[in-house]
């Protein structure tokens, strides 16, 4: 970038307005001032935030620590005024209802809520969670064509504390993640985290 001096020259303003200008410039990201060197554009930065879809087994033991699943819940059940729009199907399809925590180590690391459309997955029911997850058998019988995420912030209920094992005031992260395959929406999922244990993060390369 020209300096200040080159900008009241080139633009005939002052030396006032021209450091603000770049003061202004800098703290909308759009240059990079070094003291002593000058004024450079910086990279640019893309806007909003990927999260990779994981199996929660393995981001557990990629980070060395033993995965154990309780699961509390796999129920097949019709769909009802309230469940039905999740899935975007009528009242009465043939869903399945899961509720599992998974721990690392001793602690429980992510209360996964799932309903899923028994249409697209005939045999959710009968699997057996604590030896796999829902993650890893929907991504075998079902390939993703979208996902859809979004998480906030929240205070949980006592029925969410006493599963997460949660002190009375802390929050946690919940992320509602749909995932679809084959034209069809297949899987509504909230994943609850304890905010004080657990954070996310994510990691891209931007193509030329």
């Amino acid at each position: 970038m020209p300096s200040e001096a080159e900008l009241v020259d080139q633009f005939n303003v002052s030396r006032m307005t021209a450091n603000r200008a770049l003061r202004e410039l800098q703290a909308a990201g759009v240059i990079i001032r070094r003291a002593g060197i000058g004024s450079f554009i910086a990279e640019p930065k893309p806007i909003g935030q990927m999260i990779e879809i994981r199996n929660i087994a393995d981001e557990i033991r990629d980070r060395g620590h033993v995965y154990r699943a309780r699961v509390i819940q796999n129920v097949a059940e019709r769909a009802d005024a309230e469940s039905a729009p999740l899935l975007a199907v009528p009242v009465g399809t043939r869903l399945f209802r899961s509720i599992i925590v998974h721990h690392e180590a001793e602690f429980p690391i992510q209360l996964e809520e799932r309903v899923v459309l028994a249409s697209i997955a005939p045999h959710y029911g009968d699997m057996d969670f604590s030896a796999t997850t829902p993650n890893e058998y929907l991504t075998r019988i079902a390939p993703l064509e979208r996902v859809e995420h979004r998480v906030c912030a929240m205070m949980p209920d006592e029925r969410v504390r006493a599963m997460l094992g949660l002190a009375a005031g802390e929050p946690v992260l919940r992320m509602t993640r749909r995932t679809w395959s084959r034209g069809r929406l297949v899987s509504h999922a909230w994943l609850t985290h304890p905010g004080t244990r657990f954070e996310l993060s994510a990691a891209f390369s931007i193509d030329d």
